[in-house]
């Protein structure tokens, strides 16, 4: 669409009925694009079942406009925007689970505690196991990795934060330890580990999928096999984020829900590339610009309706050349499905009436010389391929095509 078009969409575009928001801001600080992201939330876990191992962290949509619940994060690339919670697979980044955070209750009555084990619960509803989460000290406690594993049969490898009151005095304590020594610490179903990677600091983590006997991986520094696999499977979310601002449709907007759309974009066509991928496995095996493609193509599916449907051609090349392509293509179409449906009824044609004695053939006109070009069908060519030909034979004066001919010396031909 021309570019003032794409300006006049989007400054319209809306996502609820503006004259009852209002009414429903009182209860829903999402009420503005509510019923859009519940119904997309809704459909991403049904299109894809993720692997053994699921990641839990958070996301940052950019955003420095206007907006009760944006958040301020130093650590992210962006600092400023909403942020959003996932649930993503460890190893494709498949987005599985998706929730927004609306910010703190105003109400002291509703003010939540323990929100981090709330939104593991949530996004790890209707996962069955068995199937490991992995996420930060945000969301890891003793008491999530028990429910978990008691009401879903999930496991849980995260680190945990040196606050908590189920933690050993003897783990906290990293004064006078060996640099890449480690501890651990046992209950019946869970395994708690204090690794020290620099002089009087540790870092404690804790598993429910490493509950056997310590093992520590390979080198100087020995890390345990918690930490290896919690390094391994703890970036799920960071790298939807690299990816997702890779190839972006985000555009400069001074409202939130079309910030919240554009990020819906952005994850729906990396979704539709992971499913793409799963299901042709071969495709463009080795290259390096798979997704670059993909969404090259993606994009072209997608306008191409919209195209065919200009009346006038676009002043830029590409897109003239584009719309000149797509028409060629339909008159291609149009052309075969009436030739395929000529066919159709010369063969019926025959069924009904046989081949007499008497009949000519409807190939056997013999023509005086070469002249307009014409069709013809002879013993080795089918109609199907509509071969066109000025070509006689100098023995029956039939039109012949390429295909037919066989070529002699002149001693061959008058021995």
């Amino acid at each position: 669409m021309p570019i003032k078009r794409f300006h006049e969409c989007s400054r319209m575009l809306r996502f609820d009925d503006r004259e009852t928001r209002a009414a429903r801001l009182a209860s829903d600080k999402l009420a503005a694009i509510r019923d859009v992201w519940d119904e997309w939330a809704r459909r991403l876990p049904l299109l894809y079942d993720p692997g053994p191992d699921v990641t839990v962290d958070e996301q940052l949509v950019a955003f420095r406009g206007r907006c009760s619940f944006r958040q301020y994060m130093p650590s992210k690339p962006a600092r400023y925007g909403l942020k959003v919670w996932a649930a993503c697979d460890a190893e494709s980044s498949y987005v599985w689970k998706m929730q927004i955070y609306t910010g703190k209750s105003s109400s002291a009555s509703e003010k939540e505690k323990n929100q981090g084990a709330r939104v593991v619960m949530d996004l790890t509803e209707g996962l069955s196991g068995p199937c490991n989460i992995t996420c930060d000290n945000f969301f890891t406690s003793y008491e999530l990795a028990r429910r978990l594993l008691d009401e879903r049969g999930l496991t849980v490898v995260g680190t945990v934060r040196k606050n908590k009151p189920e933690l050993p005095r003897a783990l906290l304590d990293a004064k006078g330890r060996a640099v890449f020594s480690s501890k651990f610490a046992f209950t019946p179903a869970a395994a708690l580990v204090s690794y020290v990677p620099k002089r009087n600091g540790n870092v404690l983590l804790l598993s429910t999928l490493h509950a056997g006997p310590p093992r520590l991986g390979p080198g100087r520094r020995a890390k345990p096999d918690v930490i290896l696999h919690y390094n391994a499977t703890k970036g799920g979310v960071d790298n939807l984020d690299k990816l997702v601002g890779t190839y972006s449709c985000r555009r400069k907007t001074g409202r939130w829900p079309l910030a919240v759309f554009h990020n819906v974009l952005n994850v729906s066509a990396y979704n539709a590339f992971v499913l793409w991928r799963e299901l042709r496995p071969e495709w463009m095996r080795g290259k390096l610009n798979k997704r670059r493609a993909f969404l090259e193509r993606l994009g072209g599916e997608l306008v191409t309706p919209l195209v065919e449907r200009r009346r006038r051609l676009p002043r830029t090349e590409a897109s003239a050349a584009l719309v000149k392509k797509a028409a060629v293509a339909r008159s291609s179409a149009a052309s075969a499905e009436a030739e395929a449906e000529e066919d159709e009824a010369e063969e019926e044609a025959e069924e009904d009436h046989g081949d007499g004695p008497g009949r000519a053939e409807p190939d056997a006109a013999a023509p005086t010389g070469p002249g307009k070009r014409k069709r013809y069908r002879g013993q080795r060519c089918t109609r199907s391929k509509d071969r066109k030909t000025r070509t006689v034979c100098c023995g029956c004066e039939r039109y012949i095509c390429g295909s037919c001919v066989r070529a002699y010396c002149p001693e061959c031909v008058d021995p």
